[in-house]
């Protein structure tokens, strides 16, 4: 039955037509953001999941930060450890070269004063920013250094848990005080502190190795950071990103939906006129 009243295909056609232009509008959206889940209204769960790792992931870009300056911080002291066992190597073979009667021992002596002079200062200057691992306190109160070095979530909707590397300080101040080493007057006096300084090797070169495995700890922690950063960022792309060649095929089916839907329209409007022929 025709109606003049009511024109059910021009109707279908009109809801087909804005049913096109509604995914035409979305389609056009997603290929100018680049985001197929750019708000919650586009996909609650899925937004609601990449707001949270996103947040992760900019909490681990501040930890890659913080992993950095622990590097340098233990990279300074390490080269201080390093510096301060070739100083000490330099000292024993003083001490060895005294060992004999027939040499000077106050020139001597006064070379090993200017070297032990140049420890302590090593040890006082190898700060970063105010941190300093050779001594017995890193920064005058605390006896270790916290490195943040990951945020630990259980399950999606768990409260991060930071964790922390700690770096011991060496305390060289009280294990390698070197105004306890014996003064060289002869070859006896010599003697005793060569027993004096492989004691203080042996603690400089502790230290240095304790430094070198907590700058390897550090180092390899920051490169897992950097691995686990990108994975994560990858995770929120593949699930808001547009994929742009199936955005870019859907488009222009939706167009050539379009304008079938827009002659389909025409169509139907135009069928009422057709009546005016049954009453010639």
């Amino acid at each position: 039955m025709t109606s003049i009243l009511t024109n059910n295909g021009a109707m279908v056609a009109l809801q087909t037509l804005q049913s096109v232009n509604n995914d035409l509008t979305d389609a056009q959206n997603q290929i100018s953001t680049g985001k197929k889940v750019g708000s919650a209204s586009d996909n609650a769960a899925v937004w609601a999941i990449s707001k949270t790792m996103e947040s992760d992931v900019a909490g681990f870009e501040a930890i890659s930060e913080s992993l950095a300056v622990g590097e340098a911080t233990v990279a300074v002291a390490s080269a201080g450890a390093e510096q301060i066992v070739n100083t000490l190597t330099d000292i024993k073979e003083l001490i060895v070269s005294a060992q004999s009667e027939n040499v000077d021992h106050v020139k001597i002596q006064a070379d090993i004063t200017k070297k032990t002079e140049q420890i302590d200062a090593i040890m006082a200057a190898a700060q970063f920013n105010g941190v300093n691992l050779l001594l017995d306190t890193v920064d005058g109160t605390e006896s270790s250094l916290g490195v943040l070095a990951s945020l630990d979530r259980v399950g999606p909707t768990g409260t991060p848990t930071a964790t922390e590397i700690d770096i011991a300080a060496i305390d060289f101040t009280s294990n390698l005080d070197m105004s306890t080493l014996t003064a060289i007057s002869d070859s006896t006096t010599a003697a005793t502190a060569l027993d004096d300084i492989e004691a203080f090797l042996v603690t400089a070169i502790d230290g240095a190795a304790q430094l070198g495995s907590d700058a390897a700890r550090l180092s390899d922690q920051g490169e897992f950071v950097s691995k686990l950063t990108d994975a994560m960022k990858l995770g929120v792309s593949s699930m808001t990103d547009t994929d742009m060649e199936e955005a870019s095929a859907r488009l222009k089916a939706l167009q050539t939906q379009q304008s079938l839907a827009v002659q389909s329209l025409t169509i139907a409007n135009s069928a009422p006129s057709t009546l005016s022929q049954l009453f010639r």
